[in-house]
């Protein structure tokens, strides 16, 4: 991941335990990270339909927390923190796709896995 913290939108500040802080700055670091660089590398993995398949195979998308912070990273979808990111099609259909439970569900499907794979790729060829 590049550093880019100098360009990046400050986020709410989390608890600070376990929390380096920035030399640089007085806004905390997590393993070097900034916490708004690791929302936009988890946002950006949601893209990947096989993840998503890993995720549901681990029971993560039946927990109420994982749900909730789903729900919070639709920030992404505001124009602020969308030019952010390197696909924005994928990744913000599959933040669309994640708050219902039916596809929560469905994504263990390898079919639909393969056909969301094909659907993200050619919207990240066509954005490009």
């Amino acid at each position: 991941m590049a550093n880019t913290a100098a360009t990046l939108p400050n986020a709410d500040s989390p608890p600070t335990s376990n929390v380096v802080q920035n030399p640089r700055s007085d806004r905390p670091l997590y393993a070097g990270f900034s916490r708004f660089e690791l929302e936009l590398e988890f946002v950006q993995c949601l893209a990947n339909p096989y993840y998503l398949n890993h995720l549901a195979s681990q029971k993560v998308m039946q927990d109420t927390s994982f749900i909730e912070y789903i729900r919070y990273l639709q920030y992404f979808t505001q124009p602020t923190y969308t030019r952010y990111l390197s696909y924005p099609g994928p990744s913000l259909k599959a933040l669309q796709l994640l708050q219902q439970e039916k596809f929560r569900q469905d994504i263990l499907s390898p079919d639909i896995v393969s056909r969301l794979a094909a659907e993200f790729l050619l919207a990240s060829i066509k954005s490009q």
